[in-house]
């Protein structure tokens, strides 16, 4: 495979138990959020303050993984989801939309230091081999697609103190086999000093390449979640059962991360422009199938698609990224790409539920497109940068 594969395994496991926890609370959040909120338009608030938490946890987690190293990090994150999973337990007991939301919050946090496993993977391996490190950590969600949702259901009725009490129980035990796992983990301290002086933020932020990571992965993972949050309470509004929710979402998730195995390749072989482009012409397919119907095939096959087209745009934005610093700015560049991104998608979140309640399913999934319209045309203008200069060389 590549050097550094134990630790490279460690962490997609741990993802895959991080993304069990976040799947989970995406299929179950916006559901019973409409249940314990007092105004309907808030049912996706939960999901919102995760991504928030996901954004505002991502600079003070690099800054804590700059002086006392990745572990220590990804454990402090590991340990804000036993905490956050048992604040919702309680909520749920107790029926406070208050504490759900703010439970939601500290589960967001958790994965805003867990997104930092696909960097420390990146560093846990030889270059050449950087963009097949991150696909296989992001692979570690193909389990999270059936383990999340299944576990949300078959939890349901575990704790007597209510409904889905044993989900969240679930969910902190889950949390708590990722700080096993990560325990195990053996990483070289972060490299902040080696190779050269860092440029200023300002300098960076001016590179072509580095504006379309950032701007592209945003708009990329704005528009999956936007989308994947309201996809429950549309099928709930088109007549289908919560029961059949489950299976889209867990496919969704499928899409989102079994492409793993082979986008690394892909990027390897196209460059990451080309395969962000592919990612956003799916995205675009996605609105034609939602706007094609309200069935169950048409919310299935719109989802899954939705999933492959984030996988694209998340893992070729995330190669391009980590092509355009030095070792010395590393965690500066990788902190502001992780709010910036995590930033619009708690705004696409926090309008979710907003934008369904008040204009329906059509009008969300047209809000996206000229999003993605933007976004394609700048990765099509770098990767055609990128080419001249390699023709140049």
């Amino acid at each position: 495979m590549f050097t550094g594969r134990r630790n490279v395994l460690l962490l997609a496991f741990s993802q895959a138990m991080m993304l069990s926890v976040v799947v989970m609370s995406v299929s179950l959040g916006a559901i019973l959020g409409a249940v314990l909120a007092p105004d309907k338009g808030l049912a996706t608030l939960p999901i919102a303050m995760m991504v928030i938490g996901t954004a505002l946890a991502s600079l003070p987690a690099a800054i804590l993984m700059r002086h006392h190293g990745r572990r220590a990090g990804f454990l402090t994150g590991a340990s804000l989801g036993v905490t956050g999973s048992l604040l919702c337990a309680l909520a749920l007991a107790k029926s406070s939309f208050v504490l759900f939301a703010i439970g939601h919050l500290l589960l967001g946090s958790y994965q805003g230091f867990a997104n930092y496993y696909r960097f420390a993977a990146v560093e846990a391996t030889d270059p050449k081999h950087a963009s097949r490190a991150i696909s296989w950590v992001v692979a570690g969600g193909v389990l999270a697609a059936f383990a999340g949702p299944q576990l949300g259901q078959w939890g349901r009725g575990w704790a007597v103190s209510g409904p889905f009490v044993g989900s969240y129980l679930t969910q902190a035990a889950l949390s708590l086999i990722a700080l096993a796992l990560i325990s195990q983990v053996r990483l070289k301290p972060v490299a902040v000093a080696q190779g050269g002086e860092a440029r200023p933020l300002r300098q960076l932020l001016a590179l072509p390449a580095l504006q379309a990571s950032i701007l592209g992965s945003a708009i990329g993972y704005a528009v999956m979640v936007m989308v994947m949050t309201a996809t429950p309470l549309a099928m709930l509004g088109s007549g289908l059962t919560g029961s059949e929710g489950t299976p889209v979402i867990q496919w969704h998730v499928v899409g989102m991360f079994a492409p793993s195995f082979f986008t690394g390749s892909l990027v390897q072989r196209y460059g990451a422009p080309r395969v962000m482009g592919a990612g956003f012409a799916l995205l675009l397919g996605h609105v034609t199938i939602a706007l094609s119907g309200i069935e169950f095939l048409h919310f299935l096959s719109a989802l899954i698609l939705l999933g492959v087209g984030w996988n694209f745009v998340f893992i070729g934005g995330t190669a391009l990224l980590t092509q355009t610093y030095l070792p010395a700015e590393q965690l500066k560049v990788q902190a502001v790409n992780e709010f910036a991104v995590f930033g619009l998608v708690a705004l696409a979140t926090l309008s979710a539920g907003w934008l369904y309640d008040r204009f329906g399913w059509i009008t969300l999934n047209l809000s996206v497109v000229p999003l993605l319209a933007v976004a394609l045309l700048s990765t099509a203008a770098i990767g055609r940068r990128l080419r001249l200069l390699e023709e140049s060389v």
